[in-house]
Protein backbone atom coordinates (compact mmCIF):
# COMPACT_ATOMS: atom_id res chain seq x y z
CA UNK A 1 0.00 0.00 0.00
CA UNK A 2 1.08 3.27 -0.86
CA UNK A 3 1.92 5.84 1.52
CA UNK A 4 0.51 9.27 0.63
CA UNK A 5 2.82 12.43 1.49
CA UNK A 6 1.54 15.48 2.82
CA UNK A 7 2.73 18.38 0.86
CA UNK A 8 3.80 20.46 3.41
CA UNK A 9 6.78 17.56 4.27
CA UNK A 10 8.28 18.82 1.28
CA UNK A 11 9.27 21.69 1.64
CA UNK A 12 12.87 21.69 2.40
CA UNK A 13 13.50 25.27 2.43
CA UNK A 14 11.10 27.92 3.82
CA UNK A 15 13.15 30.99 2.76
CA UNK A 16 12.19 29.75 -0.52
CA UNK A 17 8.94 30.86 -0.72
CA UNK A 18 9.05 33.54 2.39
CA UNK A 19 12.23 35.49 1.44
CA UNK A 20 11.34 38.24 4.33
CA UNK A 21 12.69 37.73 7.78
CA UNK A 22 10.55 39.58 10.08
CA UNK A 23 12.01 41.54 12.63
CA UNK A 24 11.19 44.44 14.98
CA UNK A 25 12.79 46.86 13.40
CA UNK A 26 10.79 46.73 9.70
CA UNK A 27 7.35 47.55 9.21
CA UNK A 28 6.75 43.92 7.03
CA UNK A 29 4.43 42.45 9.71
CA UNK A 30 1.61 42.56 7.28
CA UNK A 31 3.46 41.50 3.93
CA UNK A 32 5.23 38.85 5.99
CA UNK A 33 2.03 37.59 7.01
CA UNK A 34 0.24 37.57 3.96
CA UNK A 35 2.79 35.40 2.24
CA UNK A 36 2.99 32.91 5.16
CA UNK A 37 -0.96 32.74 4.92
CA UNK A 38 -0.56 32.15 1.48
CA UNK A 39 2.27 29.50 1.79
CA UNK A 40 0.31 27.56 4.44
CA UNK A 41 -2.88 27.09 1.75
CA UNK A 42 -0.67 26.08 -0.87
CA UNK A 43 0.48 23.35 1.56
CA UNK A 44 -2.35 22.10 3.06
CA UNK A 45 -1.46 23.48 6.75
CA UNK A 46 -3.70 27.03 7.15
CA UNK A 47 -5.43 25.63 9.71
CA UNK A 48 -2.60 25.39 11.85
CA UNK A 49 -3.36 29.23 11.56
CA UNK A 50 -6.33 29.25 13.53
CA UNK A 51 -7.57 27.69 16.77
CA UNK A 52 -7.24 24.02 17.52
CA UNK A 53 -11.08 23.66 18.41
CA UNK A 54 -11.74 24.19 14.43
CA UNK A 55 -9.28 21.70 13.37
CA UNK A 56 -11.06 20.92 9.71
CA UNK A 57 -8.74 18.03 9.06
CA UNK A 58 -8.05 19.86 5.86
CA UNK A 59 -4.33 19.27 6.22
CA UNK A 60 -4.99 15.57 7.28
CA UNK A 61 -7.55 15.32 4.27
CA UNK A 62 -5.31 13.68 1.98
CA UNK A 63 -3.89 11.64 4.06
CA UNK A 64 -6.79 9.91 4.67
CA UNK A 65 -8.59 10.19 1.63
CA UNK A 66 -8.10 6.72 0.63
CA UNK A 67 -7.86 5.23 4.43
CA UNK A 68 -9.08 5.54 7.50
CA UNK A 69 -6.86 6.33 10.16
CA UNK A 70 -7.04 5.78 14.15
CA UNK A 71 -7.53 8.71 16.11
CA UNK A 72 -3.79 8.45 17.58
CA UNK A 73 -2.67 7.97 14.31
CA UNK A 74 -4.30 11.49 13.11
CA UNK A 75 -3.12 13.05 16.17
CA UNK A 76 0.54 12.22 15.49
CA UNK A 77 0.20 13.73 12.16
CA UNK A 78 -1.70 17.29 13.07
CA UNK A 79 1.11 17.28 15.58
CA UNK A 80 4.04 16.47 13.42
CA UNK A 81 2.34 19.19 10.35
CA UNK A 82 2.27 21.64 13.69
CA UNK A 83 5.72 21.03 13.96
CA UNK A 84 6.39 21.80 10.62
CA UNK A 85 4.68 25.37 10.64
CA UNK A 86 6.04 26.12 13.63
CA UNK A 87 9.62 25.69 12.13
CA UNK A 88 8.49 27.73 9.22
CA UNK A 89 7.32 30.48 11.71
CA UNK A 90 10.94 30.23 13.55
CA UNK A 91 13.07 30.07 10.36
CA UNK A 92 11.38 33.60 8.90
CA UNK A 93 11.70 35.96 12.08
CA UNK A 94 14.83 37.45 13.59
CA UNK A 95 16.51 36.27 16.87
CA UNK A 96 14.98 38.63 18.83
CA UNK A 97 11.79 37.77 17.78
CA UNK A 98 12.20 34.62 18.56
CA UNK A 99 13.41 35.05 21.99
CA UNK A 100 9.89 37.24 22.33
CA UNK A 101 7.51 34.03 21.35
CA UNK A 102 9.51 30.96 21.82
CA UNK A 103 8.29 28.93 24.96
CA UNK A 104 7.59 25.17 25.42
CA UNK A 105 5.11 23.15 24.52
CA UNK A 106 3.30 26.12 22.02
CA UNK A 107 1.89 25.54 19.02
CA UNK A 108 2.09 27.18 15.67
CA UNK A 109 -1.14 28.92 16.34
CA UNK A 110 -0.03 30.06 19.59
CA UNK A 111 3.31 31.53 18.17
CA UNK A 112 1.30 33.47 15.12
CA UNK A 113 -0.97 34.85 17.71
CA UNK A 114 2.16 36.08 19.79
CA UNK A 115 3.42 37.58 16.63
CA UNK A 116 -0.10 39.35 15.57
CA UNK A 117 -0.15 40.45 19.04
CA UNK A 118 3.45 41.79 19.05
CA UNK A 119 2.84 43.78 15.60
CA UNK A 120 -0.76 44.40 15.86
CA UNK A 121 -1.67 45.61 19.12
CA UNK A 122 1.27 48.22 19.83
CA UNK A 123 0.35 50.08 16.75
CA UNK A 124 0.38 53.79 18.20
CA UNK A 125 2.95 52.91 20.36
CA UNK A 126 5.32 51.80 17.28
CA UNK A 127 4.15 54.87 15.32
CA UNK A 128 5.91 57.00 17.59
CA UNK A 129 9.00 54.99 18.25
CA UNK A 130 9.03 54.77 14.37
CA UNK A 131 8.66 58.77 14.65
CA UNK A 132 11.10 59.43 16.96
CA UNK A 133 13.76 57.04 15.28
CA UNK A 134 13.00 59.64 11.77
CA UNK A 135 13.24 62.66 13.77
CA UNK A 136 16.60 61.77 14.99
CA UNK A 137 17.83 60.63 11.89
Amino acid sequence: MASLIHPAITVTNIKNFIPITLDNESAQYVTWSELFKIHCTAFLVADHLEPRQQFSSSSSAAANKDKEEDPASTQDSWKRLDAIVLQWIYGTISTNLLRTILKKDTTAYDAWIALENLFQDNKSSRALYLQAKLTNT
